[in-house]
């Protein structure tokens, strides 16, 4: 929810899975966010990176290496990397 000046004022915001994009509830503690930095032509970071979330479900499944590298290689397309 927002106040009259467009400031978040609520206590809690849900994440989304990137993978599944189901909602990563309080509860779940076995979720996981990774930032993935981007870098330049050199190979030197440049201030800027992607955030990735990931349930507890997709973890315990085992997919998460996969999910990743597949989002990772649709992002940096989109970025030109």
């Amino acid at each position: 929810m927002q106040n009259e000046e467009g400031e978040n004022v609520d206590l809690y915001i849900p994440r989304k899975c990137s993978s599944t994009n189901r909602l990563i509830t309080s509860k779940d503690h076995a979720s996981v966010q990774i930032n993935v930095g981007h870098l330049d032509s050199q190979g030197v970071y440049i201030g800027k990176y992607t955030t990735f979330a990931f349930c507890g479900a997709v973890r315990s499944q085992g997919d998460v290496d996969s999910a990743l590298d597949r989002l990772w290689q649709k992002k940096k397309a989109e970025l030109k990397q």
